[in-house]
């Protein structure tokens, strides 16, 4: 037996929604079958949370980790990509925890938010990453991105070593990366590879001192 109409409807409204820690935008909704009038009616009696301008969620839905990132990414029309401070979050690099979203767009990206910080830069395809209901920057780009900012140094170096530990990188494609990029963020990059390897040796502070090798005496 046929689905009802509403409910074939609904069904593809979920599952767009679930891709997407259950947000979803009026372009989706209106391709699922929702027309504009439809939209404006389920909003209005609470059946989807108005978000933002065009955007909408299940209220229904629970919680999720960044799902702050899938609403900001919707609100791009999908064309940014998490990176920056948001992206080394993502990537659980560091222990940075960013007030606003990092999101680098198109070059003619023309729309602003105050919750968002744009970084009007080309991110190629194999420099981002598919999560869930958004893109992120790889942990490469990532981190060469931060390099490239104003990001402390000792909070760069930090993510740096754990990306390292991690297998995430090799010191030689950050080097590389990097020195593609621009001077500062090359020496920017080579000293937080300093300070990561120097925090990766053992303390010879906290190792004692080396054992003693007692020399026999002369025989009798």
């Amino acid at each position: 037996m046929a689905a009802h109409p509403r409910t074939a409807l609904r069904r593809k409204l979920v599952a767009i929604a679930g891709s997407q820690a259950g947000y979803f935008s009026a372009g989706q909704a209106l391709e699922a079958g929702y027309s504009y009038p439809a939209q404006r009616y389920h909003a209005v009696h609470q059946n989807w949370l108005r978000v933002g301008r065009g955007i909408f969620r299940l209220p229904e839905w629970p919680s999720s980790a960044h799902e702050d990132l899938v609403r900001w990414t919707l609100w791009s029309r999908r064309k940014g990509v998490v990176s920056h401070e948001s992206a080394l979050a993502v990537h659980a690099l560091g222990d940075v925890n960013p007030e606003r979203v990092h999101l680098s767009v198109p070059p003619g990206f023309r729309a602003k938010a105050e919750e968002v910080v744009l970084h009007r830069v080309v991110v190629e395809p194999t420099e981002r990453q598919e999560h869930s209901g958004f893109w992120v920057t790889t942990p490469l780009r990532s981190l060469v991105d931060v390099a490239s900012g104003s990001l402390d140094l000792d909070q760069v170096a930090t993510a740096v070593a754990e990306a390292l530990q991690r297998g995430l990188v090799t010191a030689r494609r950050l080097r590389a990366t990097a020195d593609a990029m621009d001077p500062r963020t090359a020496l920017r990059i080579e000293r937080a590879l300093t300070t990561a390897n120097a925090s990766s040796r053992p303390d010879s502070s906290t190792t004692g001192p080396a054992p003693t090798r007692k020399m026999a005496g002369p025989r009798g």
